[in-house]
């Protein structure tokens, strides 16, 4: 093999492996793989071995990373969904971002910068992670609860901002800055309406003569091909490569194909981008951070508490509660990846200037590893000052405005069952035994109680009497039988309902007087609320389109958590 080719491997075997351990050693720390990748950089920078990094071949790979970000971005931006969701997206999205750049702005310039920069931190600043928030929603079962709905909806919004400022970004170079942003933004928009014939006229029926001849190949290649020769044309207009990828993903938002897309295109992006993300470590001044570490905390410090408050303002605007808006502003209080993209363009570095750029990308890179803290903490804050409230309000905990349902249980199904019910305006009383789920239920908005229905002691107390029915969302056969006297004898007309797997533990449950209703579906609880609604008389047409509306969100938070 030639020496040529073997030199310029060498460097991306050891760059590849670190890659992995920095990966693994940032799950095994509960942070963002972003978060190992930037120390990685740092380690190497350290250690002499910027020559590895400063190579063309690595800064290719790395500048490819971010313009398949980008693409895969835009593969989210389906237009049904943005319809859907666009009083957040559009509404709560906007002041969320208003609110975050004015104060991110205004503390920029108290620490002497002047307004040019100042602005284009508090923009930039003012975005939060979408690949970190989503991977905490979908591992705390957030997703159908209205602070991940809304979470993620500002950060749709906010994805479109980046695509806005990246423009902004590279026309900071000319002499006219505000003439360059309006073309810039002029070609934006005849770029994306090209983007959108083109889709409907020649991305479909490609895609389907290419899926006619079932290659993985031919497949994995057209993806690339449409990656890359959407980037370079949006380059030959004087649009960045960024922008053109973003738009080459938005080509495939509605087409049959973009699952598929995503998949081939996902270990592509993940390799390419831990690559940027090595390159931004790396680009760091050493030197200045251990002569500024008390600064990069303070600027970290900062990004996190102006964030807070002015998520939480935005939040009361839209009439969320306290404890609602504090959880939000908590959990989209870190920086955003695309800081590193912006931060490190050079004509925004010339801006800022290179030791301010240094101290804000550490700030960030800090901000990402302390996400799931802030977003634990403002959970709790929100769980304590809902429980505050319920104490405050004795019509919360008694049962004299009786709801027709008791869940027992506030896991996934039990959550589910509460948004079904709620969809149809129906009330519930829940009841939770693990304090832990309690707490977590609590805070994120659902009415609940601590108890433990295996002891008949608290039946009376709960008004189950008076209840139509009784759903188990995580039976124990022993304990339903033990039950089953005591029910039949004082509470004869409540029906009670368990949530069983198969038909044969349906038969089980059966004999001992319970009703069973198989649930296997994703999200978990589906089969279990229709079942229960269809028992409530609520119109079965009705079910169908909530179930199918759920199985539809379900399937785009599992595509897009996958691709974060």
């Amino acid at each position: 093999m030639d020496a040529a080719v073997l030199s310029a491997i060498g460097p991306l075997v050891i760059l590849l492996a670190l890659g992995v351990l920095a990966a693994l050693a940032s799950h095994g720390a509960r942070t963002s793989p972003i978060v190992g990748y930037l120390l990685l950089g740092l380690i190497l920078s350290a250690a002499d071995l910027r020559p590895i990094i400063d190579s063309h071949l690595f800064e290719t790979l790395a500048e490819l990373g971010v313009v398949l970000l980008l693409f895969d971005l835009g593969l989210q931006f389906s237009l049904t969904h943005i319809r859907e969701h666009a009083r957040d997206i559009f509404g709560f999205g906007p002041v969320q971002v208003l609110f975050a750049t004015v104060g991110l702005l205004l503390a920029s310039l108290a620490i002497g910068f002047s307004f040019l920069p100042a602005m284009i931190l508090g923009a930039t600043l003012a975005l939060s992670s979408t690949a970190v928030v989503a991977r905490l929603i979908a591992a705390r079962h957030q997703q159908n609860c209205p602070v991940g709905l809304t979470a993620t909806a500002i950060l749709i919004f906010q994805d479109l901002a980046a695509i806005l400022l990246l423009i902004v970004a590279n026309s900071l170079g000319g002499a006219a800055v505000f003439p360059a942003i309006g073309l810039a933004l002029l070609k934006g928009a005849l770029a994306f309406g090209v983007t959108i014939a083109i889709a409907k006229l020649a991305v479909r029926p490609l895609f389907d003569l290419v899926a006619r001849t079932r290659a993985d190949e031919v497949f994995t290649a057209m993806a690339l091909f449409v990656v890359l020769a959407a980037g370079w044309a949006a380059g030959q207009i004087g649009l960045s490569l960024t922008l053109g990828a973003f738009l080459g993903g938005v080509t495939f938002a509605e087409t049959p194909y973009r699952p598929t897309v995503q998949v081939e295109i996902k270990p592509f992006k993940g390799l390419l981008l831990g690559l940027f993300f090595i390159s931004v470590g790396a680009a760091l001044d050493l030197h200045m951070l251990a002569r500024e570490w008390p600064q990069v905390i303070l600027v970290a410090a900062g990004i996190i508490l102006i964030k807070i408050l002015t998520n939480i303002a935005s939040s009361l605007i839209f009439r969320w509660s306290v404890p609602g808006s504090t959880q939000l502003g908590f959990l989209l209080a870190q920086g955003s990846e695309f800081a590193f993209v912006i931060l490190s363009l050079p004509t925004v570095r010339k801006v800022i200037g290179d030791g301010g750029s240094s101290v804000v990308i550490a700030a960030v890179a800090l901000t990402l590893a302390l996400t799931p803290l802030l977003a634990s903490a403002g959970r709790s804050i929100a769980g304590s000052l809902r429980r505050r409230k319920i104490k405050t309000n004795e019509a919360e905990m008694t049962p004299h405005a009786v709801a027709p349902v008791l869940i027992v249980g506030m896991g996934r199904r039990g959550r589910t069952l509460a948004d079904a019910l709620l969809h149809f305006g129906i009330d519930y009383y829940a009841v939770e035994r693990d304090h832990q789920r309690l707490s977590e239920a609590i805070a994120d908005g659902y009415s609940a109680v601590f108890g433990d229905m295996a002891d008949s002691r608290l039946w009376t107390p709960i008004g189950a009497r008076d209840r139509q029915i009784s759903v188990i969302t995580a039976p124990t056969f022993d304990e339903s039988q033990d039950l089953t006297h005591y029910a039949h004898a004082t509470h004869p007309g409540l029906k009670r309902i368990a949530a069983v797997s198969n038909s044969q533990e349906a038969e089980r449950y059966r004999r001992i007087g319970v009703e069973p209703a198989i649930d296997v579906s994703e999200p978990p609880g589906l089969e279990l609320s229709a079942y229960v609604l269809r028992l409530l008389k609520v119109d079965n047409a009705a079910i169908v389109a909530w179930e199918k509306g759920q199985r539809a969100r379900a399937a785009q938070i599992a595509e897009t958590t996958a691709a974060a």
